[in-house]
C-alpha cells in the first residue's frame, strides 16, 4: 500500500512537472509565434520550432526559453483560489454530482466563467513575461505579476500605448476560450475514461502481474485521458488561443523575439479594434494559416508528455516487478 501511494505521488508529479515546467519552452515559442503578426515563417511543424529553440537557446542562453515560469504558476494558484473562494460564497457548485441537472451544469460553467474575468488581467501580465523578449527586459520580481495585473485593473503602473484593449473587450474572447477548453477536456477526459477502463475490464490479467497490472491501471488510465483531453482542447482552440493572445498584448509596448531569425527583436504594432476585427485581419493578411501560427510546438509538447508518460510507465513496471 505504500508503495503504491508513493508511486501515485511519483507518476503524479512526473506528469506536473513535464506540464508545467520541461514543456515551458514549448509555451513561450508557441505565444511568441503567435503574437508575431510580422512572421513569415508560420513554424507549423515540429522540425522548424526545434531549429528555432535552439537559435534562442544559442544567442540569449536557456533562460529565454523558461521566463515567465514563475507566473504562470501564480495565474494557475490565482484561478484555483478565485474558483474556492466564489464556490465557497456562492450556490455555484465547484463539482458536477453524477446525477447532474441543467442548473447544476449551468451555475458550474457561470463559476469557470467568474473565474477566468478574475484570473484575466493576470494572465495578460503573465502573457508579456512569456513573450517579452530577453534582450531587451530586466530581471523581473516573482509577484511582478501580481503588481502589473493589479495595475491593469486601476489602470496605473507600466505605461501602454492608446491602442490597449480595454478588459471589457478582453473579456468575451477570455472567458469564451477558458469555458470551452474546460468543455472540451471535460468531455474527452470521460470518453477516453470510458473506453480505457471497458478495454480493461475484457483484458483480465494472470496470477502473477495481478497486483502490478491493477497498480498499473489505477493510475495510468486518468493520466492517458488527461492528456488526451488537453491535447484536443489545445488544437481545436488554437485558432481562438491565437486572437485571445493578440487582443491580450496589443498596446502593451512589448517586444518579442524574431522568430524567423532566433535573433534580433521586434515591436508589437497591431491596432485590431476587437475579436471580429482581429479574426479579418489575420483572415486577409496572414491567411487561415496565420491563425496556426507556431503549431509546431503543440506537437513538440505533446511529444515530451508522450516520452515522459512511457518512461515513468517502464520504471513504474519495473520497480514493482522487482518488489513483488
Amino acid at each position: 500500500d505504500q508503495l503504491n501511494r508513493f508511486a501515485g505521488f511519483g507518476i503524479g508529479l512526473a506528469s506536473l512537472f513535464t506540464e508545467n515546467v520541461l514543456a515551458h519552452p514549448c509555451i513561450v515559442l508557441r505565444r511568441q509565434c503567435q503574437v508575431n503578426y510580422h512572421a513569415q515563417n508560420y513554424h507549423l511543424t515540429p522540425f522548424t520550432i526545434v531549429n528555432i529553440m535552439y537559435s534562442i537557446n544559442k544567442t540569449q542562453g536557456p533562460r529565454a526559453l523558461w521566463k515567465g515560469m514563475g507566473s504562470t504558476f501564480i495565474v494557475q494558484g490565482i484561478t484555483l483560489g478565485t474558483e474556492g473562494i466564489i464556490s465557497e460564497f456562492t450556490p455555484l457548485p465547484r463539482e458536477l454530482s453524477h446525477k447532474w441537472s441543467l442548473k447544476q451544469i449551468s451555475g458550474h460553467l457561470l463559476l469557470k466563467g467568474l473565474t477566468h474575468v478574475v484570473a484575466m488581467p493576470f494572465y495578460s501580465a503573465s502573457l508579456i513575461e512569456t513573450v517579452q523578449s530577453e534582450i531587451i527586459r530586466d530581471n523581473p520580481g516573482i509577484l511582478d505579476c501580481v503588481k502589473e495585473g493589479i495595475g491593469r485593473v486601476v489602470g496605473m503602473g507600466v505605461p501602454h500605448s492608446k491602442r490597449l484593449l480595454p478588459l471589457m473587450v478582453l473579456t468575451f474572447p477570455t472567458v469564451l476560450h477558458g469555458v470551452l477548453h474546460y468543455v472540451i477536456s471535460s468531455i474527452i477526459q470521460k470518453l477516453v475514461l470510458f473506453v480505457l477502463k471497458r478495454g480493461n475490464s475484457h483484458n483480465l490479467p494472470t496470477e502473477s502481474s495481478t497486483s502490478i497490472q491493477s497498480m498499473l491501471d489505477a493510475y495510468f488510465p486518468e493520466l492517458i485521458a488527461s492528456f488526451a483531453a488537453s491535447l484536443c482542447a489545445d488544437v481545436m482552440l488554437y485558432p481562438l488561443e491565437t486572437i485571445l493572445h493578440r487582443l491580450h498584448i496589443q498596446g502593451t509596448r512589448t517586444i518579442i523575439d524574431n522568430t524567423d531569425l532566433g535573433y534580433e527583436v521586434l515591436p508589437i504594432n497591431t491596432q485590431y479594434e476587437g475579436m471580429r476585427d482581429c479574426i479579418n485581419t489575420i483572415k486577409r493578411e496572414e491567411g487561415m494559416l496565420g491563425f496556426y501560427k507556431g503549431f509546431g510546438a503543440v506537437v513538440v509538447q505533446y511529444m515530451l508528455h508522450v516520452a515522459v508518460l512511457q518512461l515513468t510507465k517502464v520504471i513504474y513496471s519495473t520497480l514493482l516487478q522487482n518488489v513483488s
